[in-house]
């Protein structure tokens, strides 16, 4: 045991492989833009690209409802009733909820 303290003493002694470890512990931990910093802006990149295509569909989706409610009124008044409970004057409404008291529209979909 002594005997690999002294080949690890020796290995330390030598000037460029000290300040090579050094160096990549700097790099690595305590940098600015260390590796620690690196990976955590690859996994935030990651997770803002999911959320860049989430936004992208949902922006599809509303701009052809919007096409729809612009050109069919029986549409129109569907998306009136089923969203905004609107009735006519002899009709009773339903709202129905799930456990966690969020509303359910037609499409089974939760909405908060």
């Amino acid at each position: 045991m002594l005997e690999h303290l002294k080949k690890l003493g020796k290995i330390f002694r030598n000037k460029y492989i000290t300040a090579t470890l050094l160096f990549i512990l700097w790099i690595s931990f305590f940098d600015q833009t260390s590796i620690i910093y690196d990976i955590h802006l690859t996994q935030k990149e990651k997770q803002m690209k999911a959320q860049k295509i989430y936004y992208q569909k949902q922006t599809q989706m509303a701009t052809e409802q919007l096409k729809e409610l612009q050109t069919n009124p029986a549409n129109l008044e569907k998306f009136a009733r089923e969203k905004y409970f609107m009735k006519k004057t002899n009709e009773d409404v339903y709202v129905f909820v799930d456990q966690n008291n969020h509303l359910l529209d037609t499409l089974n979909i939760k909405t908060k």
